[in-house]
């Protein structure tokens, strides 16, 4: 039981095999890395899982002739979304140990490169918040000034036109003052309750399709086993609609918006420099034109926009919503498919 603990809570992913080649164990980073689960896996052949990149096969026989560990280097492995993932391969003869007679390890060679550029992007959206948060202070002192002297001075001129210009003064210090307070966010502590996930997808769904009618097209991809999250539930809402909001306007001149709303689970996941043990990941997929390359790297940033009539405010704030809950917002986008991905830690 004790060595079953450890093999579970090591970060590569391991598969034991027996003599046949079949799968007699596999770990949970091996599930997340192959996304298969346990239950589909056991009892399978390696072979089965046969990629052009991967030469199980030969790598096991060649394993077995020459009784010493094979290894093979940035290899890519198919995965059920798709989408490639290179790792390097390890694969060991060994003598048989309940019925094991190969291990396998796989190394995925492309997470310390998305660690280290998740923690990139962390620090530089902390640095971010930490700017806008003194810029804040230093714009409000002074339109609470402003505003209280327009006021005063209203109060003393006459009626008539002259109170039309201190009425604008007002007005426009309130805007300001207003859009300052959208910079920040929202200023309460989220209220974290256990919700489930798919409850909040299906009410965002709801509002989208209130406002985008028929031009929507939804497709779900739901992962019914998910458990419960902790969360702010009207926060978390902020937080998709805006992402969905940004689906709509990026689709606004296509005849169709295509969306995808795929939830799964990542075990052994790690976000900044916590690991976590579960964690819930939500994709939400658009068929738009893409991001222009010029504002990947600042895509987070507020008040900075693609569109013409855009505030730049919708994904600072949901990436401050996602952060506040200790997860992480991040996107990939090329011309016709745009995803962002949000990790929502699990543990209690």
């Amino acid at each position: 039981m004790l060595q079953q603990d450890i093999i579970d809570n090591i970060n590569s992913g391991i598969i034991g095999l027996d003599a046949d080649y079949r799968v007699r164990m596999i770990n949970p980073a091996a599930e997340a890395l192959l996304q298969l689960s346990e239950a589909r896996i056991l009892g399978l052949m390696i072979c089965e899982l046969e990629s052009p990149d991967v030469p199980w096969r030969a790598t096991l026989d060649q394993a077995a002739l020459e009784g010493r560990a094979i290894v093979r280097r940035g290899l890519s492995l198919d995965t059920r979304d798709g989408k490639p993932t290179f790792a390097d391969i390890v694969v060991a003869p060994m003598r048989e140990v309940s019925h094991l007679a190969y291990l396998i390890e796989l190394q995925p060679v492309d997470r310390l490169l998305r660690i280290s550029r998740e923690e990139n992007l962390m620090n530089a959206q902390e640095t971010t918040r930490t700017v806008v948060r003194g810029l804040a202070h230093e714009i409000k002192n002074p339109l609470g000034g402003i505003r209280g002297a327009a006021q005063l001075l209203e109060r003393e001129l006459p009626e008539g036109s002259l109170q039309e210009y201190t009425s604008i003064i007002i007005q426009e210090a309130d805007r300001l003052r207003d859009l300052v307070d959208r910079l920040l966010g929202p200023n309460k502590k989220p209220a974290l309750v256990a919700l489930n996930v798919h409850e909040i997808l299906e009410h965002v769904l709801q509002l989208a399709v209130v406002e985008a009618g028929e031009r929507l097209a939804i497709q779900r991809d739901y992962d019914p086993s998910l458990p419960s999250i902790k969360g702010d539930r009207g926060l978390l809402i902020q937080a998709l609609l805006n992402i969905v909001g940004n689906a709509l306007q990026a689709t606004e001149n296509q005849p169709q918006c295509a969306l995808t709303l795929r939830s799964r689970s990542q075990r052994q996941f790690t976000i900044g420099e916590q690991r976590h043990r579960l964690v819930c990941q939500i994709d939400i997929i658009d068929n738009g034109p893409g991001i222009p390359e010029a504002l990947s790297e600042t895509l987070f940033v507020p008040m900075v926009s693609g569109r013409a009539e855009g505030t730049g405010l919708g994904l600072s704030i949901s990436q401050s919503i996602v952060h506040r809950h200790g997860g992480l917002l991040n996107c990939e986008s090329r011309p016709g498919e745009t995803c962002f991905t949000i990790y929502l830690p699990m543990e209690n």
